[in-house]
Parts: C-alpha cells; sequence; structure tokens
C-alpha cells in the first residue's frame, strides 16, 4: 500500500477544510488520523483501506469510538484514491470483501454491480453486493474459489454452527437475490444451483412499537405550542406527522418539490425510485415557508433542510433522528431504554389511522408511496378498531369474572 501521495498531498485536504469552515476540533482529529495511519504503516503492514479498517475494528471496542473513527477514514480514503474532498455529507459504508475474493469470485460481483448500475437504490443494492461478498468469501475459506465448485454441503458450511443451521433471513434473500440477478449473465444454470442450496429460513416478525393517541396529542401539543422548537424541528415534525414521508425523503426534499401554487409536495422517492405527490396541509406549508424565509442559511443548496452551522449542507437521516428524539423528549413519550424514537412512528400512525377510518388499503399504500400492496401488512397489526371485530367472546369458558376486576 503506497501511502505517498497521502503523506504529500494530505496539506491540501486540510487547507481545504479550514476554507469550507469546517471546526478546528475536526480538522485536528482528520489530521491526527492520517499521521496515525503514515506513522503506522510499516507495522501493520496494510495493503488497502479495508485492512486500516480491520485494524480499527481490532483496537477500538467502543462501536462509538468505532464509527467516528471509521468516518475520518473515509474522509481520508476518498481524498487520497478518489481526490475527492470532503462535502460534509455522510459516505460511510461497510468495508466490502471484494479485494479478497478469487478471480471469478471477483467476475461474479462485477457482473452483479453491472446489472445494477442504472437502478436507483443504491444503498439496497450495496448491501445486496456486501452479503454476496460475504458468502463468496466464507466459501473461499473453505478451498471453494469458483462457482462450478460450490456444492450444497460447501453451501450448508456457510451457514451451519455445531451442525446446525444458523443465520438470518435477510442474509439469504440478500444472497439469493444477488445470484438471482446473475441468471441471465450465466448460461450453464450454475446460479440456479446456488439459489437451490440456499437453506430456508423461518422470516421472524418484531412487535412494532406505535404510538397510543394519548402520546399523538402530547406530540401534535409540542408541534402546535412549544416555543422553544427551532422552526426547522416544528417543520420537519408536521412535514413527517401529516405526511408519512420516510426520513430518507424529508432530507431530500427540495425547494423544487414544493408547490406553492398548488398546495402539493412532489417528490421522487429515495427508496423506490418512484414519484409520489402529496397534498401539503396549510399547517405544514406555513411551518415550511417560516423556516426558509426566517432561519435557512443562505445558501446555494437546493435542499430545503440545511444543518445549522457551516459548512451548509443537507440534512442527514441521522440528524431527523435527532430532531425526533427531542420532540419525543418535550412530548415526555418513549424515554425508555429500547423505546424507538424515529419518524417511522409518525408514519405508522398515519397508515394506522387512515385504516382505523375505513380508508380503502390501495389508496393508503399510494399515499404511503409503497410499490407492493404486501408493503401495508406490517401496519395491520395496529388497526386495533378492525381486529376487535375478530375477536372471540370467552363467556363459554368457565373463567371467573373476579379475575378480570382490578
Amino acid at each position: 500500500m503506497n501511502l505517498e501521495n497521502l503523506r504529500n498531498n494530505y496539506p491540501l485536504l486540510l487547507s481545504y477544510m479550514q476554507a469550507k469552515n469546517y471546526g478546528m476540533q475536526y480538522i485536528r482529529f482528520i489530521e491526527k488520523e492520517i499521521n496515525w495511519i503514515l506513522n503506522e504503516s510499516q507495522s501493520y503492514n496494510w495493503k488497502t483501506y479495508d485492512d486500516i479498517y480491520q485494524t480499527y475494528v481490532e483496537i477500538w471496542e467502543n462501536k462509538h469510538t468505532l464509527a467516528n473513527r471509521t468516518r475520518g477514514l473515509l474522509v481520508i480514503k476518498r481524498f487520497d484514491l478518489e481526490a475527492q474532498m470532503p462535502d460534509g455529507k455522510k459516505h460511510y459504508q461497510k468495508p466490502s470483501n471484494y479485494d479478497h475474493l478469487s478471480e471469478e469470485f471477483k467476475l461474479f460481483i462485477r457482473t452483479f454491480r453491472n446489472a445494477v448500475k442504472q437502478k436507483s437504490n443504491k444503498s439496497y443494492y450495496k448491501s445486496i453486493e456486501y452479503s454476496a461478498c460475504s458468502f463468496l468469501l466464507r466459501l473461499q475459506k473453505k478451498g471453494i474459489n469458483t462457482l462450478g465448485t460450490i456444492t450444497e454441503a460447501s453451501v450448508f458450511d456457510v451457514f451451519a454452527s455445531d451442525n446446525k443451521i444458523n443465520g438470518s433471513h435477510g442474509f439469504r434473500y440478500y444472497v439469493k437475490t444477488a445470484f438471482k440477478i446473475n441468471i441471465p449473465f450465466y448460461h450453464n444454470d450454475v446460479c440456479l444451483k446456488v439459489i437451490s442450496y440456499l437453506p430456508s429460513f423461518q422470516r421472524r416478525k418484531k412487535n412494532i412499537q406505535y404510538l397510543t393517541k394519548n402520546e399523538i396529542k402530547q406530540i401534535k401539543s409540542v408541534l402546535d405550542n412549544d416555543t422553544s422548537l427551532s422552526l426547522q424541528d416544528k417543520a420537519i415534525g408536521l412535514l413527517a406527522y401529516y405526511t408519512g414521508l420516510r426520513s430518507c425523503d424529508i432530507t431530500a426534499l427540495s425547494l423544487n418539490d414544493i408547490d406553492w401554487e398548488h398546495d402539493k409536495i412532489h417528490i421522487r422517492q429515495q427508496k423506490t425510485g418512484a414519484l409520489l405527490t402529496l397534498p401539503m396541509r396549510a399547517t405544514v406549508g406555513n411551518a415550511l415557508f417560516d423556516y426558509i424565509t426566517k432561519e435557512r442559511p443562505k445558501h446555494n443548496e437546493n435542499t430545503v433542510f440545511l444543518t445549522v452551522n457551516a459548512p451548509y449542507r443537507k440534512l442527514h437521516t441521522s440528524n431527523l433522528n435527532a430532531i425526533c428524539a427531542s420532540i419525543m423528549r418535550k412530548a415526555e413519550i418513549m424515554n425508555n431504554a429500547g423505546d424507538r424514537r424515529g419518524f417511522h412512528l409518525f408514519r405508522h400512525h398515519l397508515a394506522t389511522l387512515l385504516l382505523e377510518n375505513g380508508v380503502q388499503q390501495p389508496v393508503i399504500s399510494s399515499t404511503l408511496g409503497h410499490q407492493s400492496p404486501d408493503s401495508l401488512n406490517s401496519y395491520l397489526s395496529s388497526d386495533f378498531s378492525h381486529l376487535k371485530k375478530c375477536a372471540l367472546s370467552i363467556d363459554c369458558f368457565p373463567v371467573r369474572k373476579e379475575i378480570f376486576l382490578p
């Protein structure tokens, strides 16, 4: 691994960050990381930046420290290998095992990349690629370096420990999807054969936390009446509450997406790439207008919601999670360890509210921007008004009435 480019040019990176008004503490952090990498490169004999990441994993056990240093490492990596200056955005990606694969396995991954490069949901297909690389590397460690030598027993070994199948439905699904996408490019049915070897996993459903009617009242009270809430937080909260938009779509909302004349919002969804048009209530429009005209930094960035401090850039979904947590703290709800605090709870509330009021499921799916009608299934478990109609009487069971008394 040749770090001479980094050694000779990293002052340009630091100067650029100073010119863009990055905080001096953060600039010193990046400089410290660069010097550590340069000084320790001989000791660890790194060959790639993924090797450096693996060293990070071994050294820093605290997940927050690891995440922070990994983000700094990616800034350095993008500057060193791609001549990319930091843009204020989070580009964190899990390290891929691609560099450690055999040539035939690398070709398989490159074929997959070419097949999905025009797809809109980049993060989804990146997750599939990571899983496929991990699967292939595990096979490779068992002495299998080509697709043709993959056997059912070797696939079993990948998913097994102590002669029992262990693994997740999600990992199997991603691996299967990668091979399914590559089927047209391999005409000897090798992809279909590997798919047939994959073990079955029961998909586990989690209990979804939801907002009660009383909690909704408390949230509405904060959004409508709490003057300590910034104009940005209020606008984002009301937008999430009344539209059910995903956090990624709120952060990507641009000034051009707002149709002030017709009180509508037009977006292209980040998750699916599909177009979505939603009505904009007056309370949402007023909150957006107040934020844009009174609090939003004067900047040529086209996205509506920008960071409070320079360098100004669009918000990340983690920023919205923090905003939602702040709103819930003010509402004095969801403050226990393990409680969900993201805006997906607002989206879930909107879906169940529409269900309770008898709105047809295709209309709800269209409002939420779902591409599959099955996407609504996870919300049905909270439709208590209709679930009560399915309840069975226990009058015929020999249970004493005292049991139900407080």
